[in-house]
This record gives C-alpha cells, structure tokens and sequence, in this order.
C-alpha cells in the first residue's frame, strides 16, 4: 500500500481498528485531496486581506468622525475583544479541525447545516456588487493615466452649470455668479446691481468679503458630477435601467477575469498573489501618509480626527456603530474565515493567528483614519472650509471626495493611481475569499466533482459576471446600493449568534476547547487566560450579537438612495435576506423528518456529530480520538475515515484505502452512537 507495510493495532471495546503507516507527500499538503496553503504566510497575508478590506478606509474613519473621534476607540475596542475576537478565534479553529467548507462543516452539529448554506448564498450576493466596486476602482484606475485627471474642472461635456469650480473660474476672471447662474464681469454691472450682491467698492477694486453664491447650496463638486454623469450616468430613479454602460461592462469583465486567473488553482495560486494583494496596500497608506503631513492643514484634519467628544459614549447607537463596524471588518460569520483556515495544516497554530490578523485588522483601520484626515484637512484648508463639511463614506469618499482632494496636488495622477490601485487590491483581497468560499462549498458538499474546481470557479465568475449586469445599467447604482443594504445585512449577526449556540451549548464548549487541544497543544488551552474564550462564546458574544440585532431591528430604517426606493424594490430586498435565512428553519425540518426513532432521539441525533465529523485524516482522527479520551469528551465521530489513507492520498492503483478498518455499525472507541 505504500513504503511500509506495518499495520498499527489499535483495540476497541468490541472491534480492532487497522491504521496504516502514514507516508511523505510528495507535494508537501497534508491533504492531497484537497490541499493546504503553500505556508503559514499565505494563510496569514490570506486572512488579512480578507479582514482589511474597503471598509476599513473607507467606513472606519467616517464613523470615528460620527461617533466621538477618539472616543470611539473605547467602544471598539471593547466590541472587539468580546465579540470579534472570539467569533473571529471560533471560525477559524472550527475551519481548521475540520478541513471542510462553511456548509459540510455542519457535521458537527447536523440541524444547524442551514447556516453554512446561508453563508455560501450571501458570500455570492456580495460577490456579485462587490466586484462592481472592483470594476469601479478599475475604470478610476484607467482614467488616471492622464496629465490632467478628468474630474477636475467643469469644461467638460458631462458637467453641468452647477458644477462648484465654474464659481472659482468667475471670480479668477474679476466676475460673479449673477441669480440666473451666469458669470458676469465686476465692471459690467451697475452700482445698483453690486449693492444687490453685496460687493463694495475698496480703493478703486472690489470687496467680495460679503458676497455669496445664489446656487452655494446646490452647487456640486466636479469630481461628483464626473462621478454621477459620466461614470454611472446616472438614471432618476431604479426603474429606469437605460443601456448598458459598455466601458463598465469591459471593466467589469477585465474584474472577473482577474479573479478567475487568481483563483483558478484554488489556494495554490492566490496564495501566490496576495503576498501582492496584501501588503501593497500598506505601502500606498504610509506614501500617502508621509504626503498627506507634508501638506498645509493636515493637523487639523488630524486633530478632527483623534480628538475625544467622551458625551458621545452615553449613546447607544454609539455602541450600535462600534459592535457592527467590528463585525463586518473583521468578516465574521461569512463563511470566509472557515474556508480560508479550511486550507490550513492541521497543527498550525490558529490561536496565534487569530489574534493577530483581528489586530493587525484593528490597527489598520486606525492607520488608515490618520492618513484619510490628514488629507481631508488638507482639502478644507483648500476649501476654507470645516474639516467635518468635507468628510464623508463609502462611495462618496473613494469616488468624490478622495478624488477632489487629489485633483488639487501637485502631480495629482501619480497620487490618483496610487490610490485606486490600493482601492483595487483591498476589493481583490476580499473578493478572493469570497469566491472560494462559494465554490469551496460546493465542491465540499459533492466531493465527486473536486476534480473539476477550475471549471466550477469559471462557471461561478461567468454566473456573477452576467448578474452583475444589473449593475452596469444607468440604474446601476441603485441596484448596488440596494444589494449592500440587503445582501449581508442583520443575516450575518444571526448566522454568528447561530454559530455560538451550536457550537458552545449543542456540540459543547468542551470538547471545542479539546478540538482546539489536539491542534495546539496543552500550554495554550490550560494557560488560565484561555478561559476568557469558553466564557465569551457561550455567554457574552451571544449576549452582545443578541442586543446589536435587537437594536437593529428596533432603529430599522429602509434604505435610500436619491430618494426611497419603490415597494417592489424593497420587496425584492427582502427575498434576498428570506433567501439566506430561510435555510436555517428548512434544514432543520429537513433533518427532524429524515431521522428516524422519537422526539428525543430526533432530537439527540441532530444536534450531534456526524459519524464522518473530524479531522479530515486519520492519522489526526486517532490523535483526536486520544486528546479527547484523556480529558473527559467524545470525540464525536468515528474514528474511521473511509475515504483516504492517513495522508489522504491514493494508492498505486488509484484507489483509496480506508484510513481505518472497521465493521460498520460497531460501536468503537472513536465513535459513540448518540442513542
């Protein structure tokens, strides 16, 4: 069977189990059937790709603005060390221990199996805008090989006469904007006029110090207009699609193609590519950072930014914000952080490394608020201007307000192109995962079709390619906004409260904290501080996500976008959020009525372990087994794997041997039958 043929003898109660010796991989995985990560690096640079992602530069520096500037820290942080780090820490051991996707992973607690499936539907909900976003950056990214960056002036055919810099070229040319929006020459106007706008005569020129702009409230920076009328071209409302943008939809297929080159060999080839993906976008913070202090007005912008308002803290919404922004940007209960340490070698050690990447996630967000502020001053020093009036989110700061503060230095497409390319490669970090979480799901519930994971990757982007359609029409904005209000949206609190239930109180912390034991080791789960880990994913995190969707739903408000969307929009909203956690009560009735026996054997049989739960070889199936023996739990499935040899693989004539040999049906030390 291989370059041994020593059988190991292993007694049982009523049955010997034969295990065979495990040989070298000839391609350095563990698990040659599914694979594992080139090195520990990948897996890391993986994860935090995942975890910093747009929103932390775009989202996390808006909400400390919102929410008390420094004052919004103590909240966060508290948010993070009792509910993303210990969500955060519990997906990636389960993910781990199991070497399966977010739906097959179930087999640890069968009823529950509703929650992988909603994970893997709202993964490609996202999936399908998210590269939307990518195809934005990537249009932004084309435009800024220019001398002169598009969106700055309003010469252009697509600005309009309320575009804000016609204001600034009148009063350059000694003229003011008259009531029926026309520049008119100082010296042209009557006295009487000029008394009427408020501009004075001063020894033989023009005051302007009192004089205002009739259209200052309704006048829009060139970078918005170049934004909403040429890039979206933007239709009046969601019910008016209009044709289909072909440049988008160009950027949009050159969005898939790069996923799919990236993730054709699974994590063997975007492992490769995110030692790019991750780190760049470090590298472009600290340029932009070191540009951005160099600039007049920075401390301010700055000083907005740290500077603690501590009567926030007495808000609860102010709690609200900090329990979600920790939430979605450490991307909990996607189904991306199971996938991803899925891939992992059985022994690596996910204690350190959950809390590093949730750090390093954390600090990172903070980092990029320095560097976003400092040029935000920078632009209200430009503007004369409060550094609040010219802040904003999301879509508004990547493509608006970031844009016109870079427009206004010097060598301003170099500043362009650094910033969309690091836009770019934080939507493609993210994007990564989320597409291998999909087809990792896929390919895990029908192992059958394994082989064929490039074919069903380049279905999936070909799929979310033709979807995103909707999104390229000029009602394409609407369509995305709507997609991320409802997408992920209050499904993922339920999914990650879901997760702590099942786990913590149905599978049981305790043997959890021995699945951990087998993989790391006794000195980190019996150091007293482990403890904090059993105590938070069996009370405090299912407190803490209890209360956020509570309060969610309570301060529920529809979505917006120039304006409330129609009924049917909103109706199609809600299908999309039944459509995920519709799988969770249907699974469940689903496995009531297969089981046989009674109500509290259905019961039992349910919310216990698969015979095929465990370690996905048998060579850590039968350390699980002992680990588990020695304090006091059940392992939870057989200790037989069927499947594979201990390594998983082959033997010459392309069959595989059972890792164990074993009498179906038998009890065994590896497996206790739950009735």
């Amino acid at each position: 069977m291989g370059k041994s043929d020593q059988v190991i003898e292993y007694p049982t109660r009523s049955s010997t189990v034969e295990l065979v010796e495990p040989e070298e991989s000839e391609s350095g995985d563990e698990n040659e059937e599914r694979g594992n990560w080139g090195n520990k690096f990948e897996f890391l640079l993986s994860c935090t790709g995942y975890a910093v992602g747009l929103g932390n530069v775009w989202r996390f520096p808006y909400l400390c603005y919102r929410n008390g500037g420094g004052a919004f820290l103590i909240p966060y942080i508290i948010m993070l060390a009792f509910a993303g780090l210990p969500l955060f820490f519990l997906e990636v051991s389960f993910g781990q221990y199991c070497s399966l996707g977010p739906i097959s992973c179930w087999r640890a607690v069968p009823m529950f199996r509703g929650v992988g499936y909603g994970m893997m539907i709202v993964s490609a909900y996202v999936g399908i805008y998210y590269n939307v976003i990518i195809m934005y950056t990537l249009y932004y990214m084309f435009a800024s090989f220019t001398s002169v960056l598009p969106w700055v002036g309003c010469g252009q055919t697509w600005n309009t006469g309320l575009c804000a810099d016609i204001v600034k070229d009148c009063l350059d040319n000694k003229g003011i904007i008259t009531f029926n929006n026309t520049c008119v020459r100082l010296s042209n106007l009557t006295l009487a006029e000029r008394e009427m706008y408020n501009v004075t005569g001063n020894y033989g020129g023009y005051n302007l110090s009192l004089y205002t702009d009739p259209f200052r409230k309704m006048r829009r920076p060139a970078s918005e207009e170049y934004w909403k009328f040429q890039v979206l071209k933007e239709a009046d409302s969601i019910g008016e699609p209009g044709e289909v943008q072909w440049q988008l939809a160009l950027c949009l297929l050159l969005a898939w193609i790069i996923i799919f080159l990236c993730l054709f060999k699974g994590v063997k080839s975007s492992g490769k590519v995110v030692y790019f993906t991750a780190t760049f976008p470090y590298l472009v913070l600290v340029i932009l950072l070191v540009r951005g202090v160099t600039l007049p007005g920075y401390f301010d912008g700055v000083l907005f930014f740290i500077t603690p308002r501590w009567e926030t803290l007495a808000n609860p919404q102010v709690w609200l914000d900090a329990a979600v922004q920790i939430f979605y940007s450490l991307s909990a209960a996607w189904g991306g952080l199971i996938t991803l340490s899925s891939y992992n070698k059985f022994h690596n050690n996910c204690y350190f490394d959950a809390v590093l990447v949730a750090t390093l996630n954390c600090c990172t967000s903070v980092f990029a608020g320095f560097v976003i502020f400092s040029i935000m001053g920078f632009m209200a020093n430009e503007l004369g201007r409060g550094v609040g009036e010219v802040v904003d989110e999301g879509f508004g700061l990547a493509f608006i307000a970031y844009p016109e503060a870079v427009a206004r230095l010097p060598i301003s497409p170099l500043w362009a192109i650094l910033f969309f390319v690091m836009l770019l490669t934080l939507g493609l970090d993210s994007q990564f995962t989320i597409m291998e979480t999909v087809v990792t799901a896929i390919v895990d519930e029908f192992p059958h079709i394994r082989k064929k994971k490039t074919y069903i990757m380049l279905l999936a982007c070909g799929i979310g390619y033709l979807l995103g359609f909707t999104c390229i029409t000029r009602a394409g904005p609407y369509w995305v906004e709507l997609m991320d209000s409802y997408g992920a949206s209050f499904s993922l609190l339920i999914y990650g409260l879901s997760e702590c239930v099942a786990i913590s109180w149905l599978y049981g912390v305790k043997r959890f904290k021995n699945d951990i034991r087998t993989m790391i080791g006794d000195s980190y789960v019996d150091f007293p501080t482990f403890f904090w880990w059993p105590l938070n994913w069996c009370a405090i995190t299912p407190a803490l996500l209890s209360f956020v969707l509570l309060f969610n739903w309570m301060n529920w408000t529809s979505p917006e976008y120039n304006g409330p969307y129609p009924t049917w929009a909103h109706a199609i909203g809600w299908m999309m959020i039944l459509s995920s956690l519709v799988w969770i009560p249907i699974i469940m009735i689903y496995e009531f009525i297969v089981t046989p026996g009674t109500l509290f054997e259905r019961w039992t049989i349910m919310s216990n372990p698969r015979e095929t739960w465990g370690p996905a070889l048998g060579k850590f199936r039968l350390e699980a087994h002992e680990v588990h023996t020695s304090h006091g739990t059940t392992f939870g499935g057989r200790l037989a794997n069927q499947t594979a040899d201990l390594n998983g693989r082959k033997n010459d004539g392309g069959v595989k041997p059972p890792a164990v040999i074993f009498t179906a049906g038998m009890d065994n030390d590896g497996y206790t039958n739950p009735i």
